[in-house]
């Protein structure tokens, strides 16, 4: 594999025009909207606008209802049996015909709830075989869910743009008439909600030496592409068997959108030869908006190019929607009721308690809390186990620790230390529903340097002998002073700030992150590394899609007698 170099990846994004043209016109076609920032622990508080009705009008606005699942129970029963060996139903899965069939709410039961809405003036129409779009004014909204509905904004900071939401001010009332029926209730809270899970490198990155004999990839780990990935996990020999995906689809479930021919650039960039109409885009409730770094799309740009670099013989579906809670459940849902993929992740996510909340800016954090959204996402992840749908996410560069990396603090709390917060354990969503695969990662062998501020002028190198899984404990001795002189981390090129290992949050995290770093194309800023799961992630389950082919095409061992 050949070391990229920052001329090569600029001649490649000037000439790479090999996407297909059903992917430019998608892309082209949200170029109108505005992408939503994501938010950051420097995104200021939002500003109470007041009651959205008297800013709005009878301007019309959408939720999402997501149906339960009326043999809960049951379908819960057949995924177990599903994915025990031995079991007589073992990989026995269902299409989506009969998934619909047999658990799917009955007609009826949707009749009901739409003619129950229609009372209050809200119009209901089935998008999926478990969820409804509603839509109608604010007011009617406030009178059928029994809540107040205020506008806010977030100003503008730094580079990144304004925006505006809307946002109930206590906890929304299903009417009683159908409240059995209703899983969730997701769309009333629009504020952008879900941070990718990437991190930016720093742009002189800190070369890594590495000591492992055993590879032939000449980029160390932080320079990576997907053919080092193969070359350091052995995965060439299944390329010559002729396992390179073909015939499989992956799916991409994001919350920005991207550039079609940077993806098509990266991979002629690294010399592989991919189908000019591997690339369809499918945007949900209109589409993200424009790429922007402030939205996320270096995450959909790594997630795309990762994923099509691993398995390069692969189609891929994106589902790309902006980031609200409503518009994440609807790409799910979709992704799952068409049931085109065999494979399917996601790089973004926050902590399950703020999904939680549904409520606004002004809600109590704890007691406003709902279950709407993790309840109606776990009934979809569900289905699309029992379709046999494999569904992959990062768990998170914050572990167990997943609130404190999104607020941007560090535990534990001491009111004399500036960004100090609790250890409360907040493992990340949806990593944390039963029915995903969450993925933790390795620390690479070699020396590896660590910075201790954004120029790099201070640094100390340590020996990781062999790969092994990630943790900080062979950091705690060397950090645990270091935290207390130089205050809030700063981000190691290579891997994630060590000084939260500093005081044993690592040692309790059941899901560590990776330290493969990778190289991405994207056109606003030509060169991107980025870590993180996200890296992670579409390398696994790419390798799944390369792999399951061949496993299909060998015979089963017999015993020997």
């Amino acid at each position: 594999m050949r070391t990229l170099k920052t001329g090569l990846l600029t001649l490649c994004l000037t000439l790479g025009t090999l996407s297909s043209a059903s992917a430019q016109t998608a892309a082209a076609v949200m170029g109108h909207r505005a992408a939503l920032p994501y938010p950051t622990a420097e995104t200021p508080n939002a500003i109470d606008l007041g009651p959205l009705t008297a800013r709005t009008g009878t301007t019309p606005i959408s939720v999402t209802i997501a149906l339960h699942l009326p043999e809960l129970n049951e379908a819960e029963r057949l995924l177990k049996s599903l994915y025990t060996p031995g079991d007589p139903q073992f990989h026995r899965f269902l299409t989506a015909s009969q998934f619909v069939a047999r658990f799917a709410p009955a007609d009826a039961d949707v009749r009901r709830v739409t003619a129950v809405l229609a009372q209050y003036g809200l119009a209901a129409r089935q998008t999926t075989a478990t969820t409804l779009r509603v839509t109608g004014s604010p007011a009617a909204m406030e009178r059928a869910f029994a809540v107040s509905l205020h506008s806010y904004e977030v100003p503008a900071h730094g580079n990144v743009p304004g925006y505006t939401f809307h946002a109930p001010l206590a906890r929304p009332t299903i009417p009683s008439e159908i409240s059995g029926l209703v899983a969730g209730l997701v769309g009333l809270d629009s504020r952008p909600s879900f941070r990718p899970r990437s991190i930016r490198a720093l742009r002189s990155l800190a070369r890594v030496q590495s000591t492992a004999a055993s590879t032939s990839t000449p980029d160390p780990p932080g320079f990576w592409t997907v053919t080092d990935f193969a070359d350091y996990y052995d995965v060439q020999p299944l390329y010559k068997a002729g396992a390179t995906g073909s015939g499989r689809t992956l799916a991409i479930v994001t919350l920005a959108s991207f550039t079609p021919s940077d993806a098509f650039a990266y991979w002629h960039a690294v010399g592989l030869t991919v189908s000019p109409k591997r690339l369809r885009i499918i945007n949900i409730d209109g589409g993200p908006g424009a790429p922007s770094d402030a939205s996320g799309s270096v995450e959909t740009a790594v997630d795309v190019e990762q994923s099509g670099g691993v398995a390069p013989g692969a189609n891929i579906i994106v589902y790309q929607a902006p980031n609200t809670n409503q518009s994440f459940l609807d790409a799910f849902a979709a992704a799952i009721d068409s049931n085109s993929a065999e494979t399917l992740s996601t790089s973004w996510g926050e902590w399950e308690g703020f999904e939680n909340l549904e409520n606004g800016p002004v809600t109590d954090p704890i007691t406003g809390q709902t279950v709407s959204f993790n309840q109606a996402l776990h009934e979809q992840l569900l289905r699309a186990a029992i379709q046999g749908q494999s569904f992959f996410t990062a768990s998170g560069d914050g572990g167990a620790y997943e609130a404190n990396y999104d607020l941007g603090c560090y535990g534990p709390f001491s009111p004399s230390v500036a960004d100090s917060c609790s250890l409360t354990l907040s493992v990340g969503s949806p990593g944390v529903d039963t029915a995903m695969t969450a993925g933790g990662g390795t620390t690479l062998a070699g020396v590896q340097k660590f910075c201790l501020n954004a120029a790099c002028t201070q640094s100390f190198d340590v020996d990781v002998p062999h790969e092994r899984v990630w943790a900080w404990d062979y950091l705690e001795g060397l950090c645990r002073v270091c935290a207390r002189l130089l205050g809030p981390p700063i981000p190691s090129p290579v891997e994630s700030s060590p000084w939260a290992a500093a005081e044993g949050l690592a040692s309790s995290s059941p899901c560590p992150p990776t330290s493969l770093a990778f190289a991405a194309f994207n056109s606003a800023s030509p060169i991107s590394f980025s870590k993180g799961l996200d890296c992670f992630i579409p390398c696994r389950r790419s390798l799944l899609a390369v792999t399951s082919r061949m496993c299909r095409s060998m015979p089963i061992p017999t015993q020997a007698t």
